[in-house]
């Protein structure tokens, strides 16, 4: 049998282990630069290495190592920490140990563990807009929480519109950042600020000035509203760019999606063909490596639509399954959430869940789960999901439902 290898990543140097056999036959330790990781690359191929096993799915060095031909396998770490038992009785831990643990790993337990496959350029730049589009909504969201907060705390007049990021509200609180500010407005001038903002909603400006005046008013000195305002002003000028650049990047993955091969297979799905961000999150978090997925069931566990089982004894029991891919599992909860309303046949899935005493998340996880059985043959098939060949839609149709 060929040699195994084991690497334990690190941010500066990783740590390598060569096994043949269960012994171990070369251990070094290779730097994260481009000398390091071109030669550690060539140097594992030279050795007639049958795969390489690694604690991450993602990253240069993974990518280099399957550009160099190598087989290799993203052991959770958790898994890794659950096999240490295995080679040694004491309780401990250190790089050197854990390439170990991961070379013997690919030799005797390969077949537990999924091989990656790259997917396609076009696959890859979507999952990176969805993704860093994902952390600045993370960013977005808790800078307009403190920009609500310190509102809330001196000038709650200011929070007149439905949400406080949306850009007629930035608008507006940078132009009346405090209440002396404001104190002046009225309907005339907020129709021609509306106006001056290109403001598209249906709310009458008398309406919202009346909001205005209608808010509690604080009790703040002058001094220490000059300081609340200039930290208003502050997270406006953090929040403003953060909104900008997240309309920018939807654009981005509008394009992306619409020249991606696998978009037309989740098109359907929605019931706004314009919808993007969904389904662009769906293709990137599944990729496009049809090897991935071998059965519909490991599609719904790695998208946290099945539970986990526990069974001892008489107890049985299933759980919340938590290791899963998180962003997969929200863009199959969305997925599910929007089409109970629409879909008949997700409408009658999501009833009968709620009948059997499920409570909301829960019957969403039984309807995604019951979707990734529809999603993974139009996947796996590249074939649009079409409503005339789904089975249980059409038995639903002919009952009468």
């Amino acid at each position: 049998m060929a040699p195994t290898a084991g690497i334990d990543w690190a941010s500066e140097a990783h740590e390598v282990c060569v096994s043949d056999d269960g012994k171990v036959i070369e251990r070094f330790a290779a730097p994260h630069d481009e000398r390091g990781v071109a030669a550690l690359a060539e140097r594992l191929k030279r050795a007639g290495i049958a795969r390489v096993a690694i604690e991450r799915p993602d990253g240069i060095l993974v990518e280099r190592l399957l550009a160099a031909g190598l087989e290799v396998l993203a052991i959770h770490p958790n898994q890794v920490k659950a096999a240490r038992p295995r080679f040694a009785v004491a309780h401990g831990k250190s790089d050197r140990f854990d390439a170990y643990v991961l070379a013997e790993l690919a030799r005797t337990d390969a077949h537990r563990f999924r091989a990656l496959v790259p997917d396609s350029d076009e696959t890859k730049a979507l999952r990176a807009l969805t993704r860093a589009r994902e952390d600045l909504v993370g960013v977005r969201v808790e800078l307009a929480n403190q920009l609500r907060a310190q509102l809330a705390a001196f000038w709650p007049g200011a929070l007149i519109f439905a949400e406080v990021d949306s850009p007629i509200s930035l608008a507006f609180i940078g132009r009346y950042p405090t209440p002396v500010a404001a104190k002046a407005l009225g309907a005339g001038r907020m129709a021609a600020f509306l106006r001056r903002q290109g403001y598209s909603g249906r709310t009458d400006p008398a309406e919202l000035v009346a909001r205005m005046r209608s808010a509690p008013q604080g009790t703040a000195g002058a001094a220490e509203v000059a300081a609340r305002g200039a930290v208003v002003a502050g997270l406006l000028a953090s929040l403003g760019p953060i909104v900008a650049e997240i309309a920018a990047l939807d654009i981005r993955i509008r394009e992306a999606l619409a020249a991606h091969p696998d978009a037309a297979i989740f098109r359907p799905l929605f019931r706004d063909r314009r919808t993007t961000i969904c389904p662009a999150t769906l293709i990137a978090e599944l990729g496009d490596a049809r090897g991935r997925y071998p059965t519909e069931a490991a599609m719904a566990a790695d998208a946290g639509m099945s539970p986990v089982a526990l069974e001892s004894g008489k107890l049985r029991v299933a759980t919340f399954r938590r290791a899963c891919d998180k962003r997969l599992r929200v863009a199959v909860a969305t997925l599910a959430d929007s089409t109970r309303h629409w879909h008949p046949w997700a409408k009658d899935v999501y009833r009968k869940a709620r009948a059997r005493g499920q409570d909301h998340p829960h019957a969403i996880r039984t309807l995604g789960r019951a979707w990734l059985r529809v999603i993974w043959r139009c996947w796996r098939d590249r074939v649009p999901y079409d409503p005339a060949r789904h089975g249980n839609f059409n038995r639903l149709q002919a009952a009468g439902g």
